[in-house]
C-alpha cells in the first residue's frame, strides 16, 4: 500500500490535505462492525496532539522560532516515523536549540494553538456522551496546557514531558521521570489512566508510531489514526481505522 509522501516539515501550511478520492487507496478508511462498536462504546478517548489536535508540532514550531526548525523538523519525522528511539529524538532536538524560559514564553505570546478543524466540536461530541478525554504527548505541558485550556481537558488530564529551567531562566532539559519522554510512554500513560480509573473500553487517537504503540493489551482496545495532517504510511497501514476528517468521527456517533 502507498500513501502520499510525507514532508519533513509540518508545517500546517506545508501540508495538503487528501481528498475523499485519494483515500480510496487504503483498505482501513472504513470501520468494521467491530471497530465502530468499540468506538461508539469507549469510556475514555485519548488524543494525540501535535498534527493531531493542532495542526502544527510544537517542537518544531518552537525550533523555527529559534531559527533550528530544519534540523529538529527532521529529527522529528525520524521519530514519528518510528526509526529512532524517542527519547533519543527527544534529546537530540532539544540540544540543537535549547530553548530558555523567556523564549518558551514569548513564543507562547506570539503563537497562538492551531487546533485542527473539527477537533473542538469533536471533544464537544465525545464529552456530551459521558466519555472522559485526555491529551497524551511527547511534547510540552507549557505548550500544551493552553490547548487543553481552549478544549476544556483539564491538567490531570493530560500526561506530556516537561521543560526545565535553572533558576536564572536558562534552558536545562527535560523531566526524564514523564513517562511520555521515552519509547513506550504512551501505553504507560494509556494503561496507567485505564487502571487508575477502571474504564473498560479506552480508544488511542493520533498519527505517529509512538501513539500506535499504545494499541495493545492492558492499553488501547483501538487505535485511530488520524491522516489529516500528517500521513504515515507505516503507521496507518496498522490502524483499526484511518480517517482524515474528523467529523467522520463526529457523525458515526450520532
Amino acid at each position: 500500500m502507498m500513501g502520499p509522501s510525507t514532508s519533513s516539515n509540518s508545517k500546517a501550511g506545508s501540508i495538503k490535505p487528501l481528498t475523499a478520492s485519494s483515500s480510496d487507496i487504503f483498505d482501513n478508511t472504513l470501520p468494521s462492525k467491530e471497530v465502530l462498536d468499540l468506538w461508539q462504546k469507549a469510556n475514555a478517548v485519548c488524543f494525540d496532539v501535535d498534527s493531531t489536535v493542532c495542526l502544527d508540532e510544537g517542537i518544531d514550531e518552537l525550533a523555527e522560532f529559534c531559527g533550528a526548525g530544519k534540523a529538529v523538523a527532521e529529527w522529528t519525522a525520524r521519530a514519528m516515523g518510528g526509526s529512532v528511539p524517542f527519547e533519543e529524538a527527544l534529546a537530540a532536538r532539544l540540544s540543537l536549540f535549547k530553548p530558555s524560559l523567556s523564549t518558551v514564553q514569548d513564543f507562547l505570546e506570539k503563537s497562538p494553538p492551531k487546533l485542527s478543524p473539527g477537533i473542538m466540536e469533536l471533544v464537544q461530541k465525545l464529552k456530551g456522551n459521558g466519555k472522559t478525554v485526555y491529551l497524551i504527548s511527547g511534547g510540552f505541558r507549557q505548550m500544551i496546557n493552553p490547548v487543553a485550556s481552549i478544549l476544556g481537558v483539564p491538567p490531570e488530564n493530560i500526561y506530556a514531558n516537561n521543560l526545565l529551567f535553572k533558576n536564572s531562566g536558562e534552558f536545562a532539559g527535560f523531566d526524564e521521570n514523564e513517562p511520555t519522554s521515552r519509547s513506550g510512554g504512551k501505553p504507560t500513560a494509556v494503561e496507567l489512566i485505564r487502571k487508575t480509573h477502571g474504564y473498560k473500553t479506552v480508544v488511542m487517537i493520533g498519527d505517529g508510531a509512538t501513539d500506535l504503540e499504545a494499541r495493545k493489551p492492558g492499553c488501547a482496545d483501538l487505535f485511530i489514526c488520524y491522516g489529516g495532517v500528517q500521513l504515515r504510511e507505516s503507521v496507518s497501514s496498522k490502524a483499526d481505522w484511518l480517517v482524515f476528517n474528523f467529523k467522520d468521527l463526529i457523525n458515526s456517533l450520532e
